[in-house]
């Protein structure tokens, strides 16, 4: 009895966070030294993180409106990635299928963000659309809606689909038939399970296949190794709409109350008031009827003394939650991690300027860049091994890198000028011998896209230092040729002598 009443009074004492009583070292309790350990398989609410995007919940009208900046914002400024492939075909056949991808790949960033999960499976059509007759076996974006992905099984060990489980229901014949198609999808096999009353051709049945990889790649949004499916950013900012909602909502309602002033009386005898003021309600009133006061058309109002006339007015509820609301404000800024500005206050606030904001944004762009970069990388190696397999043409390289625009335009001017002081300084460093040539190359290098590294190792790509030595070469060869040129016109002039 005593034991088990220390271990009770210690498993009360220590946090919930724990696993168990030894924390990470498991629980002797169950006999087990190793706690099981289970991938969380709950997703967003896809339906209402729509509602909130789209502001048509009605439990959130008055605060929903934020919600679309913040998705829009992020998506916006993260833009479409570029691919750069070191096989001349290989870039050829990837920016022939991403010219017509731009907008679906634009929208792959925005639903990621909102509804936290965003499917994309490559598929080949096989020649069979009438629109590109000239195109033969084109590889097509398939946007998957994420309620459509009923399970994805992983690799317990090295967490790699093993397969996706996609389900679709649709309706035909006038919406009077309905069926349900479910597709297994797996490395090795495809098995097409048809149920319900399914037009002619769509049957059930298990194909191969042909590409030995599973085509689908999922994007998602802040990714955890413990978490299967995505977070949306609306999450986070979702109490916080609510909280506006209500406190707008009840603000609103009060103003009805105090938006018409109250008249108040005070008389010693109403029988004379109404006699002077209004004779058609004291006659309304000696005859048995009801009475109306109204007080147009009387600018002027007879009192005897120690009678008097003022109005009543509640205090305005909006004046009361304006810094309710200013405070609600501030924390779906701070939690969005969005600045602002993107809400549509373009003047500097009393926390930030546009300009200092700025720095905050763009460093949350990078972060949301670099949490995609791998799934595009993805994507465009599985486009060119399908490509590979459906042309019967091989590529030297199937590694694809990404780059992305810069987040803000920039000036110019200013980009001259910075150009400009860091070419000066850096000429003045190897003069004084302060620098190294290669050094000075590779810092330049940061500012100009054009230039390349010092060195490099692979002989099929230049570094700068072959390309330097080149442009001196082409130089002294202009120089010399210019002085052979005029040795050869004074040369004809003594010939014609």
């Amino acid at each position: 009895m005593a034991k088990q009443g220390w271990l009770k009074k210690a498993a009360g004492e220590i946090s919930k966070l724990r696993q168990g009583i030894f924390g990470k070292f498991g629980s002797l309790i169950g006999g087990s030294w190793n706690v099981p350990y289970v991938l969380n398989s709950s997703r967003v609410d896809y339906a209402l993180a729509r509602q909130l995007y789209h502001n048509t919940h009605d439990d959130y009208k008055l605060g929903a409106g934020f919600a679309k900046p913040i998705i829009n914002t992020l998506a916006g400024f993260m833009g479409v990635p570029r691919f750069r492939c070191q096989d001349e075909d290989a870039q050829e056949a990837i920016d022939e299928h991403v010219s017509r991808w731009v907008s679906r790949m634009q929208r792959t960033h925005q639903l990621c963000l909102r509804d936290g999960d965003c499917f994309v499976m490559m598929a080949n059509l096989e020649n069979d659309d009438p629109l590109y007759p000239d195109e033969e076996n084109r590889v097509d974006f398939i946007i998957i809606p994420p309620e459509q992905v009923a399970d994805i099984e992983l690799d317990p060990i090295t967490r790699r689909p093993k397969a996706y489980t996609i389900e679709a229901r649709a309706k035909w014949d006038v919406g009077q038939k309905e069926y349900t198609v479910m597709q297994r999808i797996t490395a090795g096999e495809i098995t097409v399970k048809v149920e319900g009353d399914a037009p002619e051709g769509l049957i059930s049945e298990i194909r191969p296949n042909s590409w030995g990889f599973i085509p689908i790649v999922h994007f998602k949004n802040e990714p955890e190794e413990t978490e299967l499916y995505g977070t949306s950013e609306l999450e986070p900012i979702e109490p916080y709409m609510k909280a506006y909602h209500d406190v707008m909502l009840h603000a609103m309602q009060g103003s009805k109350m105090h938006s018409t002033p109250r008249l108040k009386l005070k008389l010693r005898d109403v029988q004379a008031f109404l006699a002077n003021n209004f004779p058609e309600a004291l006659k309304a009133v000696q005859r048995g009827e009801q009475a109306n006061i109204d007080l147009k058309g009387h600018e002027l109002l007879i009192f005897t003394d120690e009678e008097d006339a003022s109005f009543i007015e509640a205090q305005s509820a909006i004046g009361d939650a304006e810094a309710l609301l200013k405070l609600l404000f501030y924390c779906i800024v701070d939690v969005s991690e969005v600045p602002e500005f993107a809400f549509g206050v373009h003047t500097p606030s009393s926390h930030a300027s546009v300009k200092e904001q700025m720095p905050l944004l763009i460093r949350r762009v990078a972060r949301k860049r670099e949490m995609v970069t791998e799934n595009w990388q993805t994507l465009a190696r599985m486009l060119l091994v399908m490509h590979s397999k459906i042309t019967g043409k091989k590529f030297e390289s199937y590694e694809v890198g990404i780059t992305w625009d810069a987040v803000i335009e920039r000036d110019e001017k200013e980009y001259a000028d910075t150009i400009n002081t860091l070419v000066n300084a850096l000429n003045t460093a190897l003069l004084g011998g302060f620098i190294s040539l290669d050094a000075a190359v590779n810092l330049l290098q940061q500012y100009i896209d054009t230039m390349q590294e010092y060195a490099t190792d692979d002989p099929t790509i230049p570094g700068e230092r072959e390309r330097i030595i080149k442009s001196w070469i082409m130089r002294r060869r202009l120089e010399d040729g210019e002085g052979l040129d005029q040795q050869r016109q004074e040369i004809e002039r003594e010939l014609e002598d």
